[in-house]
């Protein structure tokens, strides 16, 4: 409703400016209408009414001519001041200042008030991304510092010659582990990298759904059964076309989850339903669980609810991002319910059949 009413004062505006146009050439055509018969009443009328038409008119359009001149000087420095701040607006986006801020009377009027809107806007989303890049970077930092200061100190403690052979093998673990750490992280950039590109391109095909999670929970086998984890699976046979490679990753990031916050003699469930828009998969556990303040965090980048667990079990923080974008690229949905101690619930929609744009 409220853009029909903005096209209707829109179009009122150019009509109110149309009639002051002609009502302009009106008191123009007006005033040399009395000029010129005040002149004929001093020097007398022309002989040729053409001619009388020809001086009317003329001294008309010169008395238009004056007259916008003269309206030209009272609004060209306003334009040209407005003129001026865009331009240093634009000037300080391009040297990174996105604290832009230009003053408009919010209107949108005329198409100064819609420029500087656009570049108000321009800069604030400028602005956000320039903090994400900055958030990035500086988190980024942090995860690739914490493994090398590992390696490189477990590096230096080698060398010491009365290392006991039982030390020296839990440093190379160590080591081993936090260069698995870095290889995995920078795996998982890549990977976001490409997900979060302009224009990835996929190639999706008909699979069992049911098919893959059943693969997955049994390629996931060394781990849950080290836990002594019992796994229940509820599976109905459905079909659906989805790019398979990255819903397969999808669940292995879910399930690595539930197995690596579970502890020991835990459970975990998963099911497999058909509902009216697409397929739900459901997959629970009886883990440590999630704060009700790090729940609505847990799909950012590097965020970690639990982090000294996380850094010990060699997590980075990417794997729930990478599952949100990957369930999003399919036009999917998912959520997620937790209570400390208690455990978690992950529930994941996706439609029969996946669309690339």
């Amino acid at each position: 409703m409220r853009e029909v009413w903005k096209k209707i004062w829109f179009v009122l505006l150019h009509v109110l400016q149309s009639i002051g146009v002609l009502a302009f050439v009106a008191l123009s055509w007006m005033a040399a209408n009395f000029l010129t018969k005040t002149l004929y009443k001093v020097y007398g009328t022309p002989s040729s009414p053409y001619l009388v038409q020809m001086i009317d008119a003329l001294l008309g359009v010169i008395l238009f001519i004056l007259a916008m001149m003269v309206l030209g000087l009272f609004i060209r420095p306003r334009q040209i001041a407005m003129m001026t701040s865009i331009i240093d607006a634009m000037r300080r986006i391009a040297k990174g200042d996105f604290k832009v801020k230009l003053d408009t009377n919010g209107k949108g009027r005329n198409e100064f008030d819609k420029i500087i809107q656009s570049i108000n806007d321009m800069a604030g989303e400028l602005g956000q991304l320039e903090s994400m890049r900055q958030d990035f970077i500086s988190n980024v930092s942090h995860e690739i510092q914490s493994p090398l200061t590992s390696i490189r100190g477990f590096a230096k403690a080698l060398r010491n010659r009365d290392l006991s052979e039982e030390k020296r093998e839990h440093y190379l673990e160590i080591i081993e582990g936090e260069s698995r750490r870095l290889s995995q992280m920078s795996d998982n950039l890549l990977k976001l990298s490409y997900l979060e590109s302009d224009k990835p391109s996929f190639e999706t095909c008909r699979f069992r759904l049911d098919n893959q999670l059943r693969t997955v929970v049994l390629a996931g086998e060394p781990q849950w059964l080290a836990k002594g984890i019992q796994v229940d699976l509820d599976l109905q046979e459905i079909e659906i076309v989805a790019v398979e490679e990255l819903l397969n990753q999808v669940w292995v990031n879910l399930l690595h989850n539930s197995i690596k916050f579970t502890p020991v003699d835990g459970e975990i469930s998963l099911r497999l339903i058909a509902t009216e828009h697409g397929a739900e998969v459901t997959i629970e556990d009886t883990g440590i669980g999630i704060k009700e303040e790090d729940l609505v965090h847990i799909f950012e980048r590097f965020y970690k609810a639990d982090k000294s667990r996380n850094r010990t079990a060699g997590g980075s923080g990417l794997g729930l991002s990478i599952v949100k974008k990957i369930v999003d690229i399919h036009q999917g949905d998912i959520s997620a319910e937790s209570r400390v101690g208690q455990g978690t619930r992950f529930v994941i929609s996706m439609p029969y059949s996946f669309q690339q744009e």
